[in-house]
């Protein structure tokens, strides 16, 4: 009797919470039953099973909306909005006297659109803002300086995808994706820059073993730029990435959580990634003299020296406190690192960083705080990909065509501390301050030693503090 009105009250305290997703969806507040339902799981009353399910159903509210007001094709299953708004001031600090202390302030904004469709096919695409830096604008930095008297700013294509998941049973989900997309790898800033968007296509599949246990693989080919012989575009010289990742995560207890990952990629044809052809955003690695013939005369340009096969493996702990002061909920203190090796060079080869966080924000009320030691070798992995907010003062020429004065950049060859703090003031607010403090590691073993001799003090502080509202 008394687990027959033990599950009663399991489905009735489901139901309740089922109501409450579903009005806050159907008000129009799917961030808000997004973060409802995490919250839920934090607090063990609804599974991750279930959760899922809620999401769904909620989804699937959302839908009907759409399709009462708007209508919708036959081949039309549902539509999602989102995006986000974020205000930026930065400021960038040196002991170095050759670096001018300055100040920004930019902006970012973020549209993108999901059309779910039948047979498991989904289309995505997402605009964003963000400062020109070649001709395709800038690769790794949605953001809008404020800056030419109110003048209008540059709005690019950030995603543009086709999904299909033919798989969606029985614990097992397996899809594929192809166009522009956001990152399908769970690697960290160390590897990709967190604004990074792909082009290629990629495999995912993930496997729900139990209730505790899950694994994920994903795998894929990425084209980095037009393959350029004898300046002739060329099918067999197009510089590219593939590899992949293996992520396994367990829910040992109700409080402990572990997540470990390992992987690995391969670039070819770097070697056409030249100073001409790519617009170099990061600095860092050893790159050599060629020469390209372009209209019958040799001009020398700067190409990278090696090849780029990075081994990656990544481990987390959380641990969930019942309470902690200030703070709304359980409390989660996580430690996590990462190491990555290039197989292909002997020395300053490796990168890796370890850190803390304590709490997690996104609801209402939560904030977190956390804190890294980096130290990323300049030939670890393709300078291009990695976080450009992490970055220090050069202080001699970077004898590139794009680069060639002394300043900011980040990129590999960089060691140092971060510290982050968040707050959100509501589910859709967060505001967050971040601190960089970094220095080269080594500043005598790029291009020539091009570095002036009396001159080599590169520490960089970068701040940076945000406020960001999601829609």
């Amino acid at each position: 009797m008394k687990i027959e009105s033990g599950l009663m009250s399991c489905r009735v305290k489901y139901l309740l919470v089922a109501a409450s997703v579903l009005a806050a969806a159907a008000s129009g507040k799917a961030q808000s039953a997004d973060a409802l339902i995490d919250k839920l799981v934090d607090k063990g009353i609804l599974t991750a099973g279930e959760a899922k399910d809620l999401r769904e159903e909620s989804d699937q509210g959302f839908t009907e909306a759409v399709q009462t007001k708007f209508g919708m094709p036959d081949w039309g299953t549902g539509y999602k909005i989102s995006g986000d708004v974020r205000g930026r001031f930065e400021d960038f600090t040196s002991d170095n006297k050759a670096f001018n202390i300055y100040e920004r302030y930019r902006y970012r904004l973020r549209f993108g659109i999901t059309v779910n469709m039948k047979d498991n096919l989904e289309l995505g695409f997402r605009l964003g803002s963000g400062d020109p830096k070649g001709a395709a604008g800038n690769p790794l930095s949605q953001s809008s300086t404020l800056q030419g008297d109110f003048s209008s700013k540059n709005i690019y294509i950030d995603t543009a995808y086709a999904k299909w998941t033919p798989i969606r049973s029985d614990g097992w989900i397996a899809s594929a994706t192809i166009g522009k997309m956001d990152n399908p790898f769970q690697y960290t800033w160390m590897v990709f820059d967190p604004d990074i968007t792909p082009e290629g296509a990629v495999v995912n599949t993930s496997w729900q073993v139990n209730d505790r246990h899950s694994l994920s693989v994903a795998g894929g080919a990425f084209v980095l730029n037009a393959g350029i012989l004898n300046n002739q575009y060329s099918s067999q010289n197009i510089p590219f990435f593939y590899g992949g990742q293996v992520m396994w995560n367990a829910q040992w207890t109700d409080k402990f959580s572990t997540a470990i990952g390992g992987g690995g990629f391969e670039m070819g044809n770097g070697e056409q990634l030249t100073s001409a052809n790519v617009p170099l955003i990061n600095l860092g690695n050893t790159r050599t003299i060629v020469l390209q013939n372009q209209g019958g005369t040799a001009v020398p340009l700067y190409s990278l020296k090696y090849r780029y096969a990075p081994i990656i493996a990544d481990a987390s702990a959380t641990y969930l406190l019942d309470s902690f002061p200030f703070y709304n909920g359980k409390f989660p203190i996580k430690v996590a690192g990462e190491f990555m090796q290039n197989l292909y060079v002997g020395k300053q080869n490796q990168g890796l960083w370890a850190g803390v966080t304590f709490g997690k924000s996104g609801t209402k009320g939560t904030w977190d705080i956390s804190y890294r030691y980096e130290q990323l070798e300049a030939d670890a992995w393709y300078d291009q990909m990695v976080d450009d907010d992490n970055g220090v003062f050069y202080p001699g020429n970077y004898p590139t065509a794009n680069n060639a004065a002394p300043g900011y950049y980040g990129g590999s060859n960089i060691q140092g501390h971060m510290v982050k703090f968040n707050y959100s003031f509501t589910d859709s607010l967060t505001f967050t301050v971040t601190c960089y403090v970094n220095d080269l590691i080594n500043r005598n073993g790029l291009v020539n030693s091009i570095y002036v001799p009396n001159n080599k003090n590169s520490d960089m502080i970068h701040m940076m503090a945000d406020i960001n509202l999601v829609f």
